[in-house]
């Protein structure tokens, strides 16, 4: 049985709603009624964000509600959690859907023609792309995703480091190659004597300490019903090959990539952001498993032994992920670098390719040209962002963006549900936080590394339309400057002009 979870109050996110609610009173003399009404609806959203904090994270009753809303707008049905699926962890119901509002009060004085779009972008974004906390020659593009069309381009086609802006390309991919239902398993398998036992990891990085608890349990039971209570323990992390440690070496940020690890290979309670790492994480996992099984009342002797399953062993236990839709709004909320390392190589390993970095650059590459996008001069080193010989443009991010809202790609719509929302969420939750206009009407992918700021998302504009953007700098020397730069492109974009 899952050990029980402790479900946090829900009473903290009072204060934080009543708190902006006063700031957006306060602004709605500044704002059109649509902006207000949009707002409005952050504000629904992040009240029901403490309602998923309090219910548990990730499947749940928000992101639903948020894929639910974009399907029913979708002329060909949005990405489900597959009701049917006997195994694994079982969709949430829905919430109340909250984002209605931005479908109903579009001001139709936008201008049509693209020209005079591009004429307006020109005049907004040409001053605050000239920011020098932006460093040298930054890019930019904007797509208004209903038509496609590119509003806004500047050394669009440059080929620049995304940092972790380009966890939307493996997203993205990964949810091309598998789908949103996919999940990832983890087994127990045995002999045909039942005397050796090998955890078998599949690749799921969020596996937890409930959920071995549970596989222990699962096989302890199928054990003593052969009469067995002591066995020799294996594991098995074989799926992935290749370097498991990244090339920015040992790092808070991310464990080395290994097919069985549990709760990211954190040696603290965490679950996102930087913490202190297990350098064998498969090992790590191997070890608490046996100590369960140990409670469960199965000696295991020795420590385990790093092997593969015999050819006619039996699986006796069975763990799935969250569904990969799950996992793509993690990865992304929390610039989950673990996550996306584990999305690239399970991308590679359904192409039929070395689950390692190579590998999943190759199978990358081959997803995303499957949407016939600029491809020209991308590179991606690896998942997650943190190798600077990762290349995007600004015209791949913003297109890859613009396809996650085509009715044509349901399968992607966990991209869009699942990137921070400004000022509300994940690793926008401390920007946007001022009476600057874009809180709560952003969604976007950051991305930071020493020299390197990035934003990438979508934003719903004074007209109504919903756009893709992609800002690229490099060169920078003050990060605080460059991510308030960013911010305010991003913010212009949602002001737009009246």
């Amino acid at each position: 049985m899952a050990e029980p979870v402790k479900r946090p109050s829900i009473k903290p996110f009072g204060k934080l709603i009543r708190a902006t609610l006063t700031d957006h009173l306060d602004l709605r003399n500044g704002l059109s009624n649509w902006q207000f009404t949009a707002v409005s609806a952050a504000l629904g959203l992040a009240l029901a964000a403490g309602a998923v904090l309090a219910a548990g994270p990730w499947d749940s009753g928000q992101r639903k509600a948020e894929l639910d809303w974009a399907a029913a707008r979708a002329r060909t049905g949005g990405a489900h959690h597959d009701p049917a699926a006997p195994d694994g962890p079982a969709p949430a119901p829905s919430a109340p859907a909250v984002l209605a509002a931005l479908g109903t009060a579009a001001d139709r004085s936008a201008p049509d023609a693209p020209d005079g779009a591009a004429a307006e972008l020109r005049a907004v974004l040409g001053p605050l792309l000239k920011d020098p906390a932006l460093g040298t020659r930054p890019s930019a593009v904007v797509i208004d995703t209903a038509t496609g069309k590119r509003l806004y381009g500047k050394g669009a086609d440059t080929p620049m480091t995304p940092a972790s802006t380009v966890k939307i390309a493996t997203t993205v991919a990964a949810l091309t190659a598998l789908g949103p239902d996919h999940r990832i398993p983890t087994t127990v398998r045995a002999s045909a004597d039942s005397r050796t036992v090998t955890l078998v990891g599949g690749g799921d990085p969020t596996l937890d300490r409930a959920a071995l608890r549970s596989l222990a349990a699962d096989t302890a039971r199928a054990l003593k019903d052969s009469g067995v209570h002591r066995i020799h323990l294996r594991y098995d992390a074989s799926g992935y090959s290749g370097p498991a440690l990244h090339p920015i070496g040992p790092n808070e940020n991310i464990a080395p990539v290994s097919a069985l690890m549990v709760n990211e290979g954190r040696l603290d309670d965490t679950t996102s952001g930087p913490a202190p790492r297990s350098g064998d994480p498969a090992r790590a996992a191997a070890d608490a498993f046996g100590e369960l099984l140990g409670k469960a009342g199965i000696t295991t002797g020795s420590g385990p032994a790093s092997g593969r399953a015999a050819a006619k062993s039996r699986a006796v236990a069975k763990h799935l992920s969250a569904p990969l839709s799950g996992l793509v709004e993690r990865a992304l909320t929390n610039s989950d670098n673990d996550i996306a390392e584990a999305l690239a190589r399970q991308t590679a390993l359904v192409a039929g390719r070395p689950a390692d970095f190579n590998g999943g650059r190759q199978a990358v590459t081959a997803q995303l040209s499957k949407l016939k996008l600029p491809l020209k001069g991308a590179n991606f080193a690896d998942g997650s962002g943190l190798n600077r010989q990762d290349k995007v443009t600004a015209a791949l991010l913003a297109g890859l963006l613009a396809r996650t809202a085509d009715p044509d790609h349901p399968e992607l719509r966990p991209v869009l549900s699942g990137l921070p929302v400004a000022g509300f969420s994940g690793t926008l939750s401390g920007r946007y936080t001022t009476k600057s206009g874009g809180t709560g009407l952003i969604r976007a992918k950051t991305g930071t590394l020493t020299g390197v700021n990035t934003l990438s998302g979508t934003v719903v504009d004074a007209h109504g339309r919903l756009l893709a953007f992609a800002f690229l700098a490099s060169g920078t020397t003050d990060p605080s400057a460059a991510q308030s730069a960013l911010d305010s492109l991003a913010t212009a974009l949602a002001a737009g002009k009246r």
